[in-house]
This record gives C-alpha cells, structure tokens and sequence, in this order.
C-alpha cells in the first residue's frame, strides 16, 4: 500500500499540469494559417468592388466565434498597390488542420462563399500552412 504525503501529492499535480500543458502546446504549435488571394470580376464597377469587398470582409470576419477552431481571421481590402494582381486576401488563422476541414464545410462559411465571394470573384488562389 502506498502512502502519498501532502508534497508527494501535490508534486503529482504539479507534474500532471505539466503534461497538459505540453500537449496543448504542441496543438499551439500545430496551428495552420489559412491564406486566400481573391481576384474581383473586372465588370464590376469601382463602387461594385468596394461593397463586394466590405460584404466579404463582413461575413468571414464574422465567422469568429462561430466555427470551432477558427482563431481569427483578418480580411484585407484596402491599400491594394499598383503591382498587385489580387484584390482582397484572406489572413485566417486555425487550431489544426482538422480545425480548417471543419470550417471549409461549416454551414456559416459555405453561406458566406456562396452569397459574398463566388458570385464576383473570377479567380482564387489559396496557401495552407502550419504555424
């Protein structure tokens, strides 16, 4: 029979904080950014571009909070310099690879695709990575 002393016990829970901690820092290692170049339909007008690109900065920087695993998102749609050939990016940051799946057939996100991006868009180019 085994007699655990105060410290001995409380060595143990020390040593099992530890543990958890280390595994959840090797998921925070494993974070993936998820980088999404979009090019507007050029039949847009200017005054078309700028809502299309605020109605898709809206809705996918609302995605926070509703995708699990989804940990921030950043939409850029402004600042664009002459020499770029894309208009808006997607800077999307995910708890795992599995993480960015899930958010890839979230109901909220296919919503968003399908009525603020694919409509006006004529080109997308994508970049996943781990972090």
């Amino acid at each position: 029979m085994l007699l655990f002393t105060k410290s001995s016990r409380k060595t143990c829970h020390i040593r099992k904080n530890i543990r958890t901690f280390v595994a959840k820092l090797k998921t925070a290692i494993n974070m993936v950014k998820h980088i999404i170049l979009w090019t507007l339909n050029p039949e847009l007008s200017e005054d078309e571009k700028q809502t299309v690109k605020e109605g898709i900065k809206a809705g996918l920087e609302g995605l926070v909070g509703q995708v699990q695993g989804l940990i921030d998102v950043k939409v850029h749609i402004s600042g664009r310099l002459s020499s770029s050939n894309a208009d808006v990016m997607l800077d999307s940051t995910l708890e795992s690879e599995e993480a960015l799946k899930g958010y890839a057939q979230h109901p909220a996100h296919v919503a968003v695709a399908n009525t603020k991006v694919r409509p006006y868009t004529v080109q997308r180019s994508c970049l996943d990575f781990e972090i």
